[in-house]
């Protein structure tokens, strides 16, 4: 019949109408919730447009873990170097594990990188008794339930005021050196053994940086990678973080 409209030509204004309707209410919805949707797509642990939250590098593969399962991988193999059997096997892959003890190819060194995810709500801490707020205590205590005693420093009762660079958390009693010495490859693979523990935990611990080895790692980074850390003149051991572990926690804002 002539001058008849074809039926697909009839529904492109309803299928135009509905797009623009869903269209609609997918930016009104954007709009009510704000940034944070967005920032949770982007940069949070367990995000939607990221991938794993951590992973771990072995000399063949590259094996893809949550939050959990690495904290549970780390936990096993810092106890299994003490000798202490888990409680709570991580079902990881042998490779994985004596990755996450010796490194690449025996080399030690990082193979485990989380993505990070600061806290933005935290209320700044006053100092305890210990010379530490009690974030950095909750991380103290945390290593030595899993490590036993350790070499520790950069912190003392009442605080410290001298031996760090001039916006060094060790003033705020936020910050923690757990020392490996002398520099060996024995101590290094034991130091990285603790840094990938505490990256692995970093969300419940409230950790801000992991620092060791020419190395650092930030709950700011949300991809979550380690880097390579510059340190000050002269760059030496010490300020190298060949011999120590240094982590510090959070400071939050003044309520």
């Amino acid at each position: 019949m002539t001058g008849s409209v074809p039926r697909d030509r009839q529904r492109r204004p309803l299928q135009v109408l509905v797009t623009v309707l869903i269209l609609a209410v997918l930016g009104s919805a954007l709009v009510f919730l704000g940034p944070n949707v967005l920032g949770s797509l982007s940069t949070g642990g367990g995000s939607l447009l990221a991938g794993p939250e951590c992973v771990v590098r072995t000399s063949d593969d590259e094996v893809e873990l949550s939050r959990e399962e690495a904290k549970r991988a780390t936990t096993e193999v810092a106890l299994r170097a003490r000798g202490v059997e888990p409680t709570e096997s991580s079902s990881l892959d042998e490779a994985a594990l004596q990755a996450l003890a010796d490194g690449r190819s025996g080399k030690a060194g990082p193979v485990l990188s989380c993505r990070g995810s600061a806290a933005s709500d935290l209320q700044e801490e006053r100092l305890t008794a210990t010379g530490l707020t009690p974030r950095a205590e909750q991380v103290r205590t945390a290593m030595t339930d899993v490590f036993g005693e350790q070499n520790l420093g950069g912190f003392e009762p009442g605080g410290v005021g001298s031996g760090h660079g001039g916006d060094s958390t060790h003033y705020d009693g936020r910050a923690i050196d757990v020392f490996f010495r002398p520099v060996t490859e024995e101590n290094r693979r034991e130091g990285w053994v603790l840094a990938q523990w505490l990256v692995a935990h970093a969300d419940d611990l409230n950790i801000q940086y992991v620092i060791f080895d020419d190395q650092f790692w930030s709950s700011r980074i949300a991809r979550g990678e380690w880097h390579d850390y510059e340190a000050p003149a002269p760059a030496n051991e010490i300020l190298r973080h060949l011999d120590h572990v240094h982590v510090d926690v959070l400071g939050g804002a003044t309520p």
